[in-house]
């Protein structure tokens, strides 16, 4: 399931404009889960972890900045929670930085679009 979102995430960053939901990455991905049982979301908020910590460690963008929390105006705090234990800043801070979730996005989308970098890393 790990690939599976992370193949998915990677080409909406190369091939979409704007944000996913949660809701629309389980049914693109066909992950199959209901996000109505808590601990199937939690689930896949821990998978997303997952993926956005190995692809910052190797240096690359954090795919989740692309999943949308519905109902919010950007990302839950658990985003910003992974940010700051990445050492990007504490997450209140980050969460209240105008331009930060802008600029995630805009660097993951020039990175996954650089065919260069899709061919060595996706």
């Amino acid at each position: 399931m790990t690939g599976r979102v992370r193949s998915h995430l990677i080409r909406f960053a190369r091939t979409q404009v704007g944000t996913t939901s949660y809701l629309n990455l389980v049914q693109e991905a066909e992950l199959g889960l209901n996000l109505d049982i808590s601990h199937e979301k939690s689930g896949l908020n821990e998978l997303l972890a997952e993926i956005s910590e190995t692809e910052f460690r190797s240096g690359r963008p954090i795919l989740s900045c692309l999943v949308k929390v519905e109902g919010s105006k950007g990302q839950g705090d658990n985003f910003y929670k992974l940010c700051e234990r990445l050492g990007l800043g504490e997450w209140r801070t980050l969460k209240q930085e105008e331009g930060f979730l802008k600029t995630m996005r805009n660097e993951c989308r020039a990175f996954w679009q650089d065919d260069e970098n899709f061919k060595q890393f996706a």
